[in-house]
């Protein structure tokens, strides 16, 4: 996604990675490195994500933008299929949160995402 994002934007661009992993004991999303922009408070965050299926990468994912000043409504989730549970989950934690998915898929999970 971050390919396709630097070959259409026009305006300037700024790119932060977060990596999270799911504890294969726990089944818990655990962060292991995030290297973020200095002044990404300051601006609108696009967090792509492929998939969104239960929701645990994502929200920690946004807590972690949080946790570096970025409000909450300046964080736009952007996937290509998301599930209605994964959806509900992290709009549930995070209202203010905008969401755009070009598919949603009632069935999607982690098991057969």
């Amino acid at each position: 996604m971050e390919h396709a994002l630097r070959n259409t934007w026009m305006g300037p661009l700024s790119f932060g990675h977060i990596l999270i992993q799911r504890d294969e004991q726990t089944s818990k999303a655990q962060l292991y490195y995030s290297k973020l922009p200095r002044h990404i408070k300051d601006n609108v965050v696009l967090l792509l994500e492929p998939m969104l299926a239960t929701g645990g990468s994502v929200i920690k994912a946004v807590q972690s933008l949080k946790d570096h000043d970025v409000p909450e409504d300046s964080i736009i989730l952007v996937n290509v299929v998301a599930s209605k549970k994964g959806i509900n989950l992290v709009s549930t934690a995070f209202p203010e949160l905008r969401i755009v998915s070009a598919a949603v898929d009632s069935d999607l999970t982690a098991e057969n995402g």
